[in-house]
């Protein structure tokens, strides 16, 4: 008796010993070359600090943009999407961890048999006919002793799984800011562009309503009178056109707050929006710490890696525990009695044969997974310091683009003035006039785009960098 007591407790230590032990490998960040600095970054803008560390609040100071934000990170379906996926992860995780805990039930139950009294089976006189069975029991259903690592590994996939659930969350939000603030500042444009199509429509009709009355008294020709009003459709035309991408752009804000179409409140004017004095990149070492969709995409490469661990303890034996423990008895009234005490105790070993080639194969999946993994976490990087350089260039050369066009535009609003001074004083002709005009419209719209895009790539240039998740 006592050699059978040793034995057991030198199993248990065996079990114990062999319990600390992992087939999977643990694992390591790939090796990343960053570049020193961001391609196409100002002189003395990499340091430390970034833009993408500002508040989203901090970086878009529009007190109606800031409203328009508020609410679309409350209600918008891809963000409540993202969070509903967040908490299935974070249920997936506590359903694969509790596979590493025993399972104790508990059960009892109550049976009362009656024996009929008849002519071939009488029932002795003093006896009874009915008889009640009592049992009480903890019962440890099968337990798996996770020798090789595998339900370790399992959970360490569905750990990495729910933080990259939680990264793509914040990678939503990201996009979602950017979204609601490049959408707004093209409605911005638009007004502008309306107010500048309005603005020329009138002035137009007062220089058709100027060559008629030159006509009339044989000074304008009928030529004149065409060329005048085919400006006037021209600016007639563009209002509707531009009334329309008006009100598909509120709407489309709309959807991103998650509510129907409808009008949007405007504050400030696109010249009057305020840009941050100063655009710093920071390190492009930190983008991989910043950046949602790089962590996330990292997040996924170590859940790879574990499952990879996971198929391989599939070779190896997998050993169970069940058990009982528990009471029964015949009478009610001495079924916890120490002589109707009841046990079980089952180990078990499955041990895999013969599967056809699919442990291999899963374990070949499961790498080729991790390789995939691997691609895109390493893209995913590329693509970042990609968007930035991007961003950077667009900024600066979009920045003197929009210079060089509000002095052009200076430039076609003198020459306009001038035009038609010379052909109301008789020393030039409509033609002139009506080229300049036209050229200063096609010129005030252009320079509305300039500084709408100028915005613009600031919202891109944070959402490279990472910001508008914090």
């Amino acid at each position: 008796m006592t050699g059978i007591k040793m034995s057991f407790s030198a199993f248990l230590v065996v079990l114990i010993l062999l319990t600390g032990c992992s087939v999977g490998k643990k694992y390591q960040r790939p090796q990343i070359t960053a570049p020193p600095e961001f391609r196409s970054a100002p002189a003395g803008t990499t340091s430390a600090a970034s833009l993408a560390d500002e508040k989203w609040f901090q970086v878009f100071k529009d007190p109606q943009l800031q409203e328009l934000v508020r609410k679309a990170l409350v209600n918008n379906y891809d963000l409540r999407e993202a969070v509903a996926r967040v908490e299935a992860s974070r249920a997936q995780l506590g359903i694969t961890r509790a596979d590493q805990l025993p399972t104790i039930t508990s059960s009892a139950g109550v049976t009362t048999e009656r024996f009929a009294s008849t002519g071939s089976f009488p029932i002795p006189q003093g006896a009874k006919q009915t008889r009640t069975f009592g049992e009480v029991g903890l019962n440890l259903l099968s337990f798996e002793l996770d020798i090789w690592g595998r339900l370790r590994m399992a959970t360490e996939a569905s750990r990495a799984e729910l933080l990259s659930s939680e990264e793509t969350q914040r990678a939503v939000v990201t996009t979602l800011v950017s979204d609601v603030a490049t959408a707004y500042f093209h409605l911005l444009e638009l007004d502008s562009e309306l107010e500048i199509a309005k603005r020329t429509l009138a002035s137009r009709e007062d220089s058709l309503r100027l060559i008629k009355s030159r006509e009339s008294v044989g000074v304008a020709s009928t030529l004149d009178v065409r060329q005048a009003e085919q400006l006037v459709e021209v600016a007639g035309e563009a209002i509707p056109a531009i009334e329309q991408n008006i009100t598909q752009t509120e709407n489309q804000i709309r959807l991103l707050m998650g509510e129907s179409p409808a009008p949007i409140t405007r504050n400030l004017s696109l010249i009057q929006q305020e840009q941050p004095p100063s655009l710093p990149v920071g390190l492009p070492s930190a983008l991989l710490e910043r950046r949602p969709d790089i962590r996330a995409a990292e997040q996924n490469l170590i859940a790879s890696n574990a499952l990879i661990g996971v198929a391989r303890a599939a070779y190896f034996p997998q050993i169970s525990l069940t058990g009982l423990l528990g009471f029964q008895s015949n009478q009610l009234s001495s079924l916890f009695t120490g002589q109707n005490k009841t046990w079980q105790f089952a180990p078990q070993i499955a041990q895999p044969i013969f599967t056809g080639g699919r442990l291999r194969s899963n374990v070949k999946f499961a790498e080729a997974e991790q390789k995939i993994a691997l691609v895109q976490y390493e893209r995913s990087i590329q693509t970042a310091f990609r968007e930035v350089s991007d961003s950077l260039v667009q900024y600066e050369k979009v920045r003197d683009v929009r210079g060089r066009q509000e002095k052009l535009v200076g430039t076609l609003q003198d020459r306009s003035r001038l035009s038609y001074v010379r052909y109301r004083g008789g020393v030039d002709t409509l033609l002139n006039a009506l080229d300049a005009d036209r050229d200063l419209f096609d010129a005030e719209l252009r320079l509305a785009q300039l500084r709408r895009d100028e915005l613009v790539t600031v919202v891109q240039l944070y959402r490279a960098l990472g910001g508008g998740w914090q």
